[in-house]
């Protein structure tokens, strides 16, 4: 076999095994590793001193040493260290555990139960004002934390009871809470997006920026679905009735203070400080987190066990991104080395494809790897394989990452590996069905792919706000 076909067939192999359950990470370093052997094999290299030592009838033990030597001097041991390395010392990645301990840490404050109570009671008046309050409360608690899992466990156990207490539809409570639980990969400051952007090479501050307005987008049509949903058919959300007592304006508006407001401000703080370079994306990171501590401090939230368990779970969910890093890393480079990029390169080019087309080529793929695969394993694994097909095709990086970023959302919607679904099941009353959990997220799905038509159409709205901070 020539390299390029022994290329080809690492990458079938990886996806193979991928596909028996093996954990990703270690699959990509064993792989690396294993097929960088092969590629950077070199027998008069590594085995030089063995040689030399038999010619010299040199004793056992150091002919054996000399041996274990040759076999451990291969470039591939060299190149895994070095990416190591340069993984742990990425600037860019340094403020993933500092987002990651604000999103902990704010989610153990307590905060989530009153702010979905004040929104409740703010939008009473609106068709659907229970999941229209949901919406926005998984929008901006997923926006703080980035971390999806927690926010559809957490809006699980405290708005889907109160929506079906309320008679609202299953289908339909269960699409708010799945949909709006995965905004905050999205919108900034968003954890997916500092990955895409240490992966491609691309301004953080920019695609941060870039962003925004998209993810808003997002979310708009979310609200938009619900509200337009909840007055065409009423029966899925019928209207609570009217408390006994009615609540003052000034008593509102303080809940609305000191709920809404103080997570707020700190996401505003967080991203306002990186978007108006007042700090790197680490140091508002450092700034968020030390935000968070403050904030669950002044909620009496903060307790020796909850630090502990946001500390250790911010370093495992660390240290499972930076060896994906580690091993995607040393796999693509073996990868490359042996001719693989150039191999999928031609046969791209060959197929003679419009900017449109490759772009609906590039995100069918994606959104098909969203069905076994995470965002995390998408970004870091695959992505880079369509990275440096961008210019052929004029296609700017910071365009096709959002495109991305929006198009993952559908990776935790869409059956049969929906994870969404998964973890509102998982604490959802025992008669709320899987299959109507799926079907409550298809509308959603619609949602997605309209606003990548939208943003496809007028792609300033990813530009806009980047041209008007920064300039071209």
């Amino acid at each position: 076999m020539t390299d390029p076909q022994v290329a080809v067939a690492m990458l079938g192999i990886f996806i193979f095994i991928i596909m028996l359950g093996f954990p990703i990470a270690f699959t990509l370093m064993a792989m690396g590793i294993g097929f960088g052997y092969y590629a950077y094999y070199d027998a008069n290299r590594m085995w030089a001193p063995y040689w030399r030592a038999l010619e010299q009838d040199t004793d056992t033990l150091t002919l054996v040493q000399h041996w274990i030597g040759g076999f451990f001097n291969n470039r591939i041991f060299d190149l895994f260290v070095n990416q190591t390395y340069s993984v742990m010392a990425n600037d860019v990645l340094t403020a993933v555990p500092l987002f990651l301990f604000m999103g902990y840490i704010v989610e153990r404050a307590n905060i989530v139960d009153k702010l979905f109570h004040t929104l409740s009671i703010a939008t009473r008046r609106l068709p659907g004002s229970m999941a229209v309050a949901a919406l926005i409360t998984c929008a901006l608690f997923a926006t703080a934390t980035g971390i999806v899992g927690a926010v559809v466990t957490l809006m699980g156990l405290l708005a889907f009871p109160a929506m079906l207490k309320a008679r609202y539809d299953t289908r339909f409570a269960s699409g708010v809470i799945c949909a709006g639980g995965t905004l905050g990969i999205l919108i900034p400051p968003s954890i997916m997006l500092i990955v895409y952007a240490a992966t491609s090479g691309v301004s953080i501050v920019r695609l941060y920026a870039g962003a925004l307005l998209p993810g808003l987008l997002l979310a708009g049509l979310y609200l938009v679905y619900i509200v337009a949903r909840a007055t065409f058919q009423p029966s899925v959300a019928p209207r609570p009735k009217e408390p006994e007592e009615k609540i003052p304006l000034t008593k509102l508006l303080w809940m609305l203070a000191t709920s809404f407001l103080p997570l707020a401000l700190l996401i505003l703080s967080v991203l306002g400080a990186i978007l108006f370079g007042l700090a790197t994306p680490s140091e508002a990171a450092a700034i968020g987190a030390l935000g968070g501590l403050l904030l669950a401090m002044a909620y009496r939230a903060l307790t020796w066990t909850r630090l502990r368990e946001s500390v250790y779970l911010t370093v495992r969910t660390t240290a499972m991104v930076c060896w994906l890093f580690v091993g995607s890393w040393t796999f693509s480079s073996v990868f490359s080395y042996l001719g693989g990029e150039q191999v999928i390169s031609e046969f791209v080019r060959e197929l003679d494809l419009t900017p449109l087309q490759f772009l609906l080529l590039a995100q069918l793929i994606i959104f098909l790897l969203g069905w076994p695969l995470e965002w995390s394993e998408i970004i870091i694994i695959f992505v880079p394989i369509f990275l440096p097909l961008l210019p052929h095709f004029g296609i700017d990086p910071l365009f096709f990452g959002i495109l991305i970023a929006l198009n993952l959302q559908t990776s935790f919607l869409t059956p049969p590996m929906a994870m969404s679904a998964y973890y509102l099941k998982g604490i959802a009353p025992p008669h709320v069905q899987l299959i109507e959990i799926f079907r409550g997220s298809m509308p959603y799905l619609v949602m997605v792919f309209l606003s990548m038509i939208i943003l496809y159409a007028y792609p300033d709205i990813a530009y806009w706000l980047p041209r008007v901070i920064y300039g071209q």
